[in-house]
């Protein structure tokens, strides 16, 4: 059973707080060369069956529409799992 990999990062001109706090936190342990840190979510969805067109076009619009805020959030990346990474169009 083929595994698709989503991943939804904050929009580059918003801040990230969490990012924001782990990158004070690494600065403070010592850890030195960060100049920041962003963190995103990352969804994994298991297919019954196999990957195809109809089935990619659902999963952008899945992507799109529940997984990631539009209004806060970009879909930057979808895995299929048979190819190399898929950038995804903005």
């Amino acid at each position: 059973m083929p595994t698709i990999v989503v991943d939804v990062m904050p929009k580059a001109e918003l801040l990230d707080p969490q990012g924001k706090a782990v990158a004070g936190a690494l600065s403070r342990t010592g850890r030195t060369g960060f100049s920041s840190v962003r963190i995103g979510k990352r969804f994994e969805l298991t297919v019954d069956g196999p990957v195809d067109d109809e089935l990619r076009a659902s999963v952008q619009q899945i992507a799109e529409e529940i997984l990631s805020n539009s209004v806060i959030e970009d879909v930057v990346n979808i895995d299929f799992g048979d190819e190399a990474a898929e950038p995804t169009e903005d």
